[in-house]
C-alpha cells in the first residue's frame, strides 16, 4: 500500500479539507470497482486513494503523518485504526456511487467485500478490534521574550488549552542566551495518548521581542549613535549605555566614517550552554545638517578653499 499519502491523492502538504475531498471525489470516479469490473489494479488503486482519504481528511491522523512521517505513523496507527469514525459509504454515495461495495457490519459498522493485501479489514471483524496505544501529539508553543531575559534567563508562566477546556498553567524555566527559533522541550507535556498511549512533548518556541535600544544579531547586540560631522572630523566621546544596564565611555577616534562599528567585547548576550558572551557593537552615525548659517557657510568655504 502506498504511504505518500499527498502523493496518491495529487495534492500538496498544504492542501485543504475541501482541496482533499476534491481530489478524492476525482480519483474514486476514475477507480471505483463499479467503473472497473474484474480490474484488480483498479481495485488495489482505489483501496490506496481510500486509505490517504481516511488519513488526510482526520486533523489528528494528519498532523500525526505530518509530524511522524510514513514510517512513524504507521507505528501509531493500523489499518482498524485509520477507518477508524470514517465512513466512506455515505461519501461515495454523495458522488453518485451505489452502496454495492459497503455494507453494514455488527453494531452499524461499515463493512467492506474486499479486505486489504495487508491481511487487515479496517472496516469488518469488528468484534474484538486490536487498539494498539497512540502516542499523544506534541505541541509548540510560542514564547515571548525580552533581550533582559535572554542576558539573565528568566522563569515564565505558559498557559496552556487543556483538553477538557480549562487551561494548564505550567512553569517554563528560559536559560541564558535562548534566543528567537530556539527550542524547550517539556517531555509529556503534551498531548494525551490514546488507548493508554504515553502523552506527546510540549515544546517551547523563544521569540524575541524588539528592543527599543538594542538590535540582536547572533549573540551581538548593536546600538546606534549619532554623532555631528564636527565631531567625526575631530574626534568625540560618547557614553554608551550596555544591556547589563552600565555606561561606557567609548572614543570616537577623529575621521570616522560614518557606519563605522566599534566593538565592546563581552558586552553581548550569554552563549547559551557554554560560558562567554557575545559583543556589543556601536554603530556611528555621522549626521549632515540640512541647513547652515550665513556664517556656518562661510566657514565652510574656507574649509573647502584649503583644500579640505
Amino acid at each position: 500500500m502506498a504511504t505518500d499519502y499527498y502523493k496518491t491523492l495529487g495534492v500538496g502538504k498544504k492542501a485543504d479539507d475541501t482541496d482533499i475531498r476534491k481530489a478524492y471525489r476525482k480519483l474514486a470516479m476514475k477507480y471505483h470497482p463499479d467503473h472497473n469490473k474484474d480490474n484488480k489494479e483498479a481495485e488495489d488503486k482505489f483501496k490506496e486513494i481510500s486509505e490517504a482519504y481516511a488519513v488526510l481528511s482526520d486533523k489528528e491522523k494528519r498532523q500525526q503523518y505530518d509530524t511522524y512521517g510514513a514510517s512513524g505513523f504507521h507505528q501509531r496507527y493500523s489499518q482498524e485504526d485509520i477507518f477508524k469514525n470514517v465512513n466512506l459509504s455515505d461519501i461515495l454515495k454523495e458522488f453518485g456511487f451505489g452502496n454495492n461495495i459497503f455494507s453494514q457490519g455488527a453494531g452499524g459498522r461499515t463493512c467492506r467485500r474486499f479486505s486489504f493485501d495487508s491481511g487487515q479489514q479496517p472496516f469488518g471483524n469488528y468484534s474484538q478490534p486490536q487498539q494498539r496505544p497512540i502516542r499523544g501529539a506534541d505541541v509548540t508553543y510560542t514564547l515571548p521574550t525580552t533581550l533582559e531575559d535572554v542576558l539573565s534567563g528568566a522563569s515564565k508562566m505558559v498557559a496552556l488549552q487543556g483538553e477538557s477546556g480549562h487551561q494548564d498553567r505550567i512553569s517554563v524555566k528560559i536559560p541564558k542566551g535562548m534566543t528567537s527559533g530556539k527550542k524547550l522541550r517539556l517531555v509529556g507535556k503534551g498531548r494525551p495518548g490514546a488507548f493508554g498511549g504515553p502523552k506527546g512533548n510540549l515544546y517551547i518556541e523563544i521569540k524575541v521581542l524588539p528592543h527599543p535600544v538594542f538590535t540582536l544579531e547572533g549573540t551581538d547586540l548593536i546600538i546606534e549613535r549619532k554623532i555631528k560631522l564636527t565631531e567625526a572630523i575631530l574626534g568625540t566621546k560618547l557614553e554608551v549605555p550596555t544591556l547589563d544596564g552600565k555606561d561606557i565611555a567609548l572614543k570616537i577616534p577623529p575621521g570616522i566614517q560614518s557606519h563605522t562599528k566599534m566593538r565592546l567585547k563581552d558586552y553581548g548576550i550569554p552563549l547559551m550552554g557554554r560560558s562567554g558572551r557575545g559583543d556589543q557593537y556601536v554603530r556611528v552615525v555621522v549626521t549632515m545638517p540640512k541647513k547652515l548659517a550665513k556664517k556656518q557657510k562661510e566657514l565652510i568655504q574656507k574649509l573647502s578653499d584649503s583644500g579640505l
